[in-house]
């Protein structure tokens, strides 16, 4: 376990969204969420390249190194 330091604003801002879930989790949440929107916004734009299945197969190992659902 580490200690990080964060603004009274975001504190405030995680407080609001966390619900019952540990700190931890509703980042971990936020990560997830993160990352797979940056995926789909990349395989989006490899669909004009022709490169969408490659991209597809390295998604889908991003995908699983940060265990978001696929």
């Amino acid at each position: 376990m580490k200690t990080i330091t964060i603004s009274d604003d975001v504190y405030e801002k995680l407080v609001r969204i966390k619900g019952s879930k540990s700190f931890s989790a509703v980042i971990d949440e936020l990560i997830k969420k993160n990352v797979e929107k940056r995926i789909e916004m990349l395989i989006k734009s490899a669909e004009k390249t022709g490169y969408e299945d490659e991209l597809e197969r390295i998604s889908k190992e991003i995908r699983r190194s940060f265990k978001v659902r696929f």
